[in-house]
């Protein structure tokens, strides 16, 4: 696939997924697409060498494998669906001082300034009664701006552009209408409605989220650049979907994409639970060939990395510092928050120098933390050796973030070149 291509399809993926539930539906249906059979963990499986599968849990989460059988050095890719967001309190409608407001909480380390004056709208899924007094859940995608975080005007405010602080509690509840007789179950029924779904008996519970309503875009001079809300991880999950649907069945590899790594990934469809392990034990139920099979297979972590701010270079180590569009980062940390080793950086080194793609490596500065993925959970949890990459970004966890339009391409081609 050739860059121009790979970043169209990147642009459509990312505005067709404002929730994790809508990236892993968006996912799933590309697997279907590119012949992967889809597997139900309730069900039994029956393997057969040489077909391609996919499997999904919470909705949120989601694996797809090639099965060639004999063959047991995986070359793994992992990311997660997750991005910071604003999700709507169970109980979220707020009315007074004229309008009707929406409860939120902040999921996630949020960049919560850039949230501010946003054509807003919400997505996510539903859990509802329908007409058969049967228990039944949907996605919902809003589309239509709803809502804003209107700023306070710099007159009521003379320290705004000094210090400004941001209550998570009462300063970022999106408004969404004057109209106080806003009822919040009517209105997810007109959504379903929207859907198709009539005569909802109850509306049960829901985990919904609001976001960004600007399009992903191609920004700079020559395209330098692509800007779009939830890069950090969608960007890593569009590579890694693309790169196994473009290998052959008979070449063993696996895709993770898992929720919840922006809070810790501890959860059924987090890096911290189970669904990786369980899967691999099905795939391999044969103790010794799962130990085989972990022992000679290789995890490429596949996550954001800090590329450095032209207006704030001091924030990086000067010999550490990626540049954007300058290639594909490795991430290294003493104190192993990366799990990248020299034996994983020199076969992902090798494998890009043959495909003459650049590389470049981060270290943050001794003197600041250093986040985390899914690299080490991954590692610890299935005892697999893994490197830890990432694409080169500018304001992550903002509403809108900001990468190379080279560099996902460039990660592409290692990744299929590994598999080859």
């Amino acid at each position: 696939m050739n860059k121009q291509d790979f970043n169209e399809g990147l642009l459509g993926f990312l505005d067709a997924s404002p929730t994790p539930f809508h990236a892993t539906q968006n996912m799933a249906m590309m697997f279907e697409n590119a012949g992967f059979t889809r597997l139900d963990e309730a069900d039994k499986w029956e393997l057969k060498a040489g077909q391609k599968y996919y499997v999904a849990r919470n909705g949120s989460s989601i694996i797809a494998f090639t099965y060639p059988k004999t063959e047991k050095n995986y070359v793994m890719v992992g990311a997660h669906t997750d991005s910071p967001n604003l999700k709507l309190k169970p109980n979220p409608v707020i009315k007074e001082y004229g309008v009707v407001k929406f409860g939120v909480e902040s999921y996630g380390g949020l960049l919560l300034n850039p949230w501010f004056d946003r054509d807003l709208s919400i997505a996510g899924r539903v859990s509802y009664l329908d007409a058969n007094r049967t228990l039944q859940s949907t996605l919902i995608n809003v589309q239509k701006p709803i809502a804003v975080i209107p700023s306070l005007a710099i007159h009521l405010d003379d320290k705004a552009n000094k210090e400004r602080t941001v209550n998570k509690q009462t300063d970022i509840c999106p408004v969404l209408s004057t109209n106080e007789d806003f009822d919040f179950d009517e209105f997810i029924k007109w959504q379903l409605a929207n859907n198709g779904i009539e005569d909802v008996k109850q509306v049960y519970a829901s985990e919904l989220s609001f976001y960004d309503t600007q399009k992903a875009e191609f920004v700079g001079l020559r395209n330098d650049f692509i800007a779009s809300a939830r890069l950090d991880n969608l960007l890593s999950c569009y590579t890694g979907m693309v790169s196994i649907c473009s290998v052959n069945a008979d070449k063993p590899v696996l895709f993770i994409a898992s929720d919840h790594e922006e809070v810790g990934s501890e959860s059924t469809s987090g890096a911290g639970g189970s669904f990786l392990e369980n899967t691999l034990h099905r795939m391999f139920d044969d103790y010794e060939e799962y130990m085989q099979m972990t022992r000679s297979s290789l995890m490429i972590s596949a996550d954001n990395a800090h590329a450095i701010h032209p207006n704030y270079p001091t924030k990086h180590d000067t010999n550490h510092a990626p540049h954007i569009n300058k290639g594909i980062v490795i991430k290294v940390n003493a104190n192993q928050r990366y799990a990248s080793n020299d034996k994983t950086i020199a076969k992902f080194k090798h494998t890009a120098a043959s495909l003459h793609v650049k590389l470049q490596n981060f270290v943050t500065r001794s003197d600041m933390g250093c986040g985390s993925t899914i690299g080490p959970i991954t590692a610890t949890r299935i005892g697999i050796d893994t490197i830890d990459v990432g694409l080169p970004t500018w304001a992550m966890h903002s509403i809108r973030e900001l990468a190379g339009s080279d560099d996902a391409h460039d990660l592409y081609k290692v990744l299929t070149g590994l598999s080859a």
